[in-house]
């Protein structure tokens, strides 16, 4: 993390919650974790926290699944496959070679615009949830 020593103690624990985890948390799943190892945890903070990563270039928002704002602290361009059954997101392995720079420098020619980042993401079923399908 960038500048760890100006965190309160209560951010440090979000973020390394939130850094900790592939699961692409929810701010919820965040605040449950955390609860009991910090009694004067609220909810509000958990969120006001994630803003501020994302401000800050530390967390990224994947976008609200079944309701939820998921939240994801690799920065770094890949795409991801949620399931549309459980809801599960998933970083798609290797996903950097999907975007080749030649085709941002298509799209930038196309839009007569300057990419600073883009998204991918997949949806179907996982393994699981599809071996559950009829």
């Amino acid at each position: 993390m960038h500048s760890k020593r100006n965190f309160s103690a209560k951010r440090e624990a979000i973020y390394e919650t939130l850094s900790s985890t592939n699961i692409h948390p929810s701010a919820e799943w965040v605040y449950e974790k955390l609860k009991t190892e910090l009694p004067g945890l609220s909810l509000g903070t958990v969120y006001r926290n994630l803003s501020v990563f994302k401000e800050m270039g530390l967390a990224k928002s994947i976008g609200v699944i079944n309701g939820q704002e998921r939240f994801d602290a690799v920065m770094t361009p890949h795409p991801h496959f949620i399931c549309r059954k459980c809801y599960r997101i998933m970083d798609v392995p290797k996903g950097y070679n999907i975007i080749e720079r030649s085709v941002y420098g298509n799209v930038e020619r196309e839009c007569d615009a300057t990419i600073e980042m883009h998204s991918i993401t997949f949806y179907g079923l996982c393994r699981s949830c599809s071996e559950e399908e009829p």
